[in-house]
């Protein structure tokens, strides 16, 4: 289901829905974002900003090995020390939905999946992934940036000097909504992966985020 080789003359762009079904985007030769525009049902969204009230750590990443397409995830445990707020179900039950959804799409078997809260930009700087895909959506808090195909030269990155600084040049993933960013290691999108960061929350905030990557 790789997407083959990117032409030189193919335009890269980004593409965003308000269905689910604009994730499938993604597989399409030249598209290297796809984002679906959703709102979060109120509990989840209730759950994600009471457990950020709590002002408590949270950092867990486990391997998912799924033995069939219909096969259930094993969450079980999955920030555990919050399951008794309101919400959490819910909660857990989206991520189990987004893990069976990006591994039906690109037909995984092996998923490396992320939930963390953060009080600051994990990656600052523009960069690109070195992974085929990855979904990245924000329960709680400020979303990622990224940008267009041509704002920021691709040689430069990692160079503060070279970053755009005008807002009207960044993007800005919503809370709540789900991204496929494609990455360098995508066959055929070599030199095409996103250019994003993780933003910096304002002084006292903090976002709980979750991120699934595509292993095998």
């Amino acid at each position: 289901m790789l997407a083959p080789n990117l032409k030189p003359q193919t335009i890269v762009h980004q593409v965003q829905g308000e269905t689910p079904q604009t994730l499938t985007r993604i597989l399409d030769d030249g598209v290297n974002l796809a984002v679906w525009q959703r709102q979060l049902p109120a509990h989840i969204s209730d759950f994600g900003r009471l457990l950020l009230s709590l002002n408590e750590p949270l950092a867990e990443s486990r391997v998912l090995e799924l033995s069939s397409d219909d096969a259930e995830p094993d969450l079980q445990g999955l920030a555990s020390g919050f399951n008794d707020l309101e919400g959490y179900a819910g909660f857990n039950a989206d991520v189990s939905w987004l893990v069976s959804a990006f591994a039906c799409l690109l037909g995984a078997k092996r998923i490396g999946l992320r939930v963390r809260v953060l009080d600051k930009a994990m990656c600052p700087r523009f960069h690109v992934d070195h992974v085929p895909v990855r979904l990245i959506t924000t329960y709680s808090g400020i979303g990622s940036q990224w940008l267009k195909e041509g704002v920021m030269d691709r040689r430069h990155l990692g160079n503060p000097a070279a970053e755009p600084t005008e807002d009207s040049l960044i993007e800005q993933i919503t809370s709540g909504e789900v991204a496929l960013l494609k990455g360098e290691k995508w066959h055929g999108n070599e030199g095409f992966g996103l250019i994003h960061r993780s933003p910096q929350p304002a002084p006292g905030e903090r976002r709980l985020i979750l991120t699934l990557d595509w292993l095998a």
